[in-house]
């Protein structure tokens, strides 16, 4: 996934718009426009502020996997799961838990 991407759902989730975080950031919009339309990326201590104003890694920012998650949807998982409270938290594992569970049933019934 392009760096421009991954803003663009980060301004989508977080509802904030291009202008708010532009300001927030100190960058001009139409700076921040160029790296969501991927025409440009930003430089180190850019993505560094990035990553620190949307609370996630710059491997996040980048799609970089470094070996501690295999995937980009397993590190969205893990970024939304530490914005949550404690008890939305044990309410997501039991979530999980349960779909898993659910996927074990079905791979037995169609191994039967």
């Amino acid at each position: 996934m392009k760096f421009g991407d991954i803003l663009r759902g980060l301004l989508e989730e977080t509802e904030t718009t291009q202008k708010q975080a532009a300001a927030e950031l100190n960058l001009l919009p139409a700076t921040l426009g160029r790296y969501i339309r991927n025409e440009r990326e930003p430089d180190i201590e850019t993505i560094k502020r990035i990553a620190n104003y949307f609370h996630v890694s710059t491997d996040y920012l980048l799609d970089y996997q470094s070996g501690g998650t295999h995937s980009h949807t397993e590190d969205e998982v893990l970024r939304i799961f530490r914005l949550m409270t404690p008890k939305q938290q044990a309410i997501y594992v039991e979530q999980g838990k349960a779909v898993a569970r659910l996927n074990k049933k079905e791979e037995t019934a169609k191994s039967s």
